[in-house]
């Protein structure tokens, strides 16, 4: 399996930022202002772990004519320098009285002036990255611009993936598949969830991925409950059914899936609730079609769970979403969520539903829209529970 080359080449930097720049035009925003690491690194390719600490925050403003200016601490000056932003404007942090807020105002009122709005996203799934206090210093700085939210903006920017975007995604979900394959021989009667997720988290890293930020495990008699806490000290028995869900990364490009297994025989009613699982995820691929909407998706995969003796709209909110430089980015397959699907977007089914007390069954795969037939990159999960 060829591992995909790092980073992108600047013409794709160039392409994004004109087509941000073509829709900017159309919301008459003079520019927008960006903070998150996936924003800045999608505009700029500045690919750094020194998001993790909290004393910095770092600003991208992108101009409606020209390439984005990094507003950034000093200390990110030589990492910014190799990406194919030029316009990089530093300042010594950390610098509470004055963290980056008066260079950042500064930049943004020395843009040509057309409409006076500023782009900020603010909608579902953003954030401003910077303390309450210095936004409020920089709203009052910068008060001749209206802020308006670029969330819609930036969400159909993100939401379609280039064909290096795509091959990174489908890489990291091949390393996870060929660790999910070996899995099985680390399940047993009397080993603990977090040995089996500790087993399978080296050997996602051994076969090339980055990092392993998300692991969920979960196990008990029959069907898990709880699959966002774990994974515990409690040990595998006889009878326990048993799941597994990773968002493993290459490059900065989440996969998001999972996989259950048995441990001995799991009862009938989880063998069917697995299969409704499964073919839910079948009608979920028949619908992923472009022109689509999210709701159209869930719809077609709750018809399936509903035969099955699922009730009301699902336990978890939605069944599925977007997937790229987030583990969860974009859509929700839920009801209400028009998005309609377009070629190239990347997307996770993830059908589920309770169905005995106390008793979940959920299943996952990700891939992305084409003309025509959707593109798995995961391998598919088998369409009956396996045991072991």
């Amino acid at each position: 399996m060829s591992e995909p080359a790092r980073g992108f080449e600047p013409a794709e930097f160039a392409a994004r930022t004109a087509r941000a720049q073509r829709l900017m035009a159309s919301a008459r925003l003079d520019a927008l202002l960006l903070s998150t690491e996936a924003e800045v690194r999608w505009f700029s390719g500045f690919h750094t772990r020194f998001w993790e600490s909290p004393t910095r925050p770092w600003f991208l403003v992108v101009p409606a004519d020209g390439g984005p200016i990094a507003v950034i601490p000093e200390i990110g000056a030589a990492g910014m320098a190799t990406t194919w932003v030029e316009d990089i404007r530093t300042w010594p942090a950390p610098r509470p009285e004055d963290d980056g807020v008066s260079l950042l105002a500064a930049t943004v009122l020395g843009l040509p002036r057309r409409h006076g709005r500023l782009g900020v996203p603010m909608g579902p799934e953003s954030h401003v990255r910077m303390p309450l206090a210095d936004l409020d210093r920089l709203r009052r700085e910068i008060a001749a611009l209206a802020l308006v939210d670029a969330q819609p903006l930036v969400k159909s920017l993100r939401e379609i993936k280039s064909d290096a975007e795509i091959a990174k995604i489908r890489h990291a979900c091949r390393i996870a598949g060929d660790a999910f394959g070996a899995l099985p021989g680390a399940i047993a009667r009397g080993v603990s969830e977090r040995s089996v997720a500790r087993t399978f988290v080296q050997d996602v890293l051994a076969r090339g991925a980055d990092s392993v930020p998300y692991v969920a495990l979960a196990s008990g008699p029959g069907g898990y409950g709880d699959i966002i806490m774990g994974p515990s000290e409690r040990t595998l028995a006889d009878g326990d059914v048993m799941i597994l869900d990773t968002g493993a990364t290459f490059d900065g490009y989440f996969c998001d899936y999972d996989r259950n297994w048995a441990v001995g025989d799991p009862g009938e009613p989880a063998r069917r609730a697995y299969r409704a699982c499964w073919e839910a995820t079948e009608a979920g691929l028949a619908a992923a079609r472009p022109g689509a909407t999210a709701e159209q998706v869930w719809a077609a995969m709750w018809r399936v769970l509903e035969a099955a003796g699922a009730s009301g709209a699902g336990d978890v909110g939605r069944m599925g979403h977007g997937l790229g430089m987030q583990l969860t980015e974009g859509h929700s397959h839920r009801p209400g969520d028009v998005t309609v699907l377009r070629p190239g977007m990347v997307l996770t089914l993830e059908p589920g539903y309770t169905f005995a007390p106390g008793r979940l069954m959920v299943h996952e795969e990700d891939l992305v829209v084409r003309d025509g037939a959707p593109e798995l990159l995961t391998l598919r999960a088998p369409p009956e529970l396996p045991q072991v």
